[in-house]
């Protein structure tokens, strides 16, 4: 089964440099038992730009789509046997990046 952990942030400084040697040794324990499919940080909601094409008038706007004080910090695309193992290396991944994360299975 293939999940999306995101990272959640309640701060405009996405950086977390502090928490790397952490996040690097959770990577490589994904990786070295074939959990790892993809991950990546992303930048603050203010570098997004949203685009709505619904009715065919193209409109692009800078910034989120939502104001929030939570947004999406990064991510992992994880492929595990089970929603146990996935859940259990999101509370990992929650220890390493000192970020809250949120589990959504793919369909």
């Amino acid at each position: 089964m293939q999940s999306l952990v995101s990272v959640i942030n309640d701060t405009l400084n996405p950086v977390i440099d502090d928490r790397g040697a952490e996040i690097d040794v959770f990577n490589e324990k994904l990786q070295a038992k074939g959990y790892w499919v993809f991950a990546g940080g992303l930048s603050n909601p203010d570098a997004a730009t949203t685009i709505d094409n619904r009715d065919g008038n193209s409109l692009v706007t800078d910034g989120p789509f939502a104001e929030t004080k939570e947004f999406v910090n990064g991510f992992w695309i994880m492929e595990v046997p089970d929603f146990d193992t996935v859940l259990q290396l999101a509370i990992e991944a929650s220890q390493a990046c000192q970020r809250k994360t949120e589990v959504r299975p793919f369909l």
